[in-house]
Formats: C-alpha cells, structure tokens, sequence
C-alpha cells in the first residue's frame, strides 16, 4: 500500500490515506495507454457521410447510345463514376463499421497506468467527501474556487450520487463520473482528478481483472 494526502472538501490536507498499488503504483505505458484510448476514440465515431454508389443515384436505366456505329466509347448508363452526375467510387459509406477491440486486463491497465502517473506528478487529489447541499451550479462552482482556484479543469469521481452531477452540467471543464466509468479519455482530458476516498473500494472491486 501507499500513502498520500487526504483533503476535505476546502483543499486542506486532513490526514493521510492508503492507496492500493495496484491501481496507483503501475509504471508508466504510453504504448498501453494510446492503444486503450484510439480503441476509445474509434468506438465512439458514428458512420454519417454517404456518398450514392451508382446504384443508388437515379437516373440511368437506358443506354444513352447504340453500342455500335456512333464512333463515340461504349456506354451503358450515364449514372456510371465516371460520367457528372453518376454514382462515386470508394466514397464514405454509412455502412462502415469504425469500431475496435482491446481485451478487458489491458483496458483496465491503461486506466491504471495513467491513474498512477497523474498522481505521482500530484493532479490526482483524494478528498475525505465531496459534496454540495442543493444541485445548484454556484454552489459547486464556489466549492471548486476554494479548492482548486479560478478555472477549474476537473474530473470528480464520486462514490455515491449526490447533487454535485447535475450541479456540474452547466460549468465548463467539470465533469462528475461514477467510479465505475473510468476511462483513459476522461483522465486524460481534465487537468486535475479529485477522487473521494469511498471511491477508491469500489474501484478496486469493479476493476478486478488486472491483479
């Protein structure tokens, strides 16, 4: 086990607290990491261009011209590729399935990896309990102020529902996540991750299939 800074919801340091090292002692893997989040990134792209392959533009049922006789090429229909007008060749097809793989142990690793390093390089804080009395923006937004200053960037990862996720819907650069959605797009993406204690157990329970 290892030992970091226990906050409260002010930003002072309370006590310390035992981190398992297997979601926060694991050496950096960019190569992990990138892998786990370009199979997220993929995942998420939805197939909406559609270009009308020739068999789909209208048009085109006769032969513009006798085959033979007309000194001119041969054609068949004028919804050909390479008549103005006619289908497209090898264009975007809403049919085109963008989505990839990666195994369980290795996504659940990346996570890991880049949970140990942003808290060695200090932008992953644990807090004792985060939580706001009414899901109000203004609320939250003065409780980060006095935490983290001006202009938070922040990914809060909370143990139970409260009132600080539908608080954090209208504040630019905070996102509220259940411990049970972690992903490498979300830790990467915020420049600081403030994680309640009681989120620490059942991340560790969720994530079982890296030992």
């Amino acid at each position: 086990m290892m030992t970091t800074d226990l906050y409260n919801k002010q930003g002072k340091v309370i006590d310390k607290v035992d981190l398992p090292d297997r979601l926060f002692a694991r050496s950096w893997n960019p190569d992990l990491v990138h892998q786990a989040l370009k199979v997220q990134e993929a995942n998420k792209r939805q197939s909406i261009a559609h270009a009308k392959t020739r068999g789909e533009v209208s048009g085109g049922g006769k032969k513009p011209w006798r085959q033979k006789g007309t000194g001119r090429a041969r054609h068949g229909s004028t919804r050909s590729p390479i008549w103005v007008g006619g289908g497209v060749t090898h264009g975007p097809l809403t049919e085109k399935n963008f989505t990839l793989r990666i195994s369980q142990k290795m996504r659940q690793g990346a996570i890991f990896t880049v949970l140990s390093q942003r808290l060695k390089e200090g932008e992953v804080k644990i807090v004792d309990s985060f939580s706001i009395d009414e899901p109000r923006t203004k609320f939250l937004a003065g409780l980060l102020k006095g935490f983290l200053g001006e202009r938070p960037n922040v990914l809060l990862v909370l143990a139970a529902k409260n009132n600080i996720p539908q608080a954090s819907q209208n504040l630019t650069g905070v996102k509220a996540l259940d411990p049970k959605s972690l992903n490498v797009y979300d830790l990467l993406r915020y420049k600081q991750v403030i994680v309640e204690r009681e989120a620490i157990p059942i991340i560790e329970a969720h994530y079982h299939a890296v030992k």
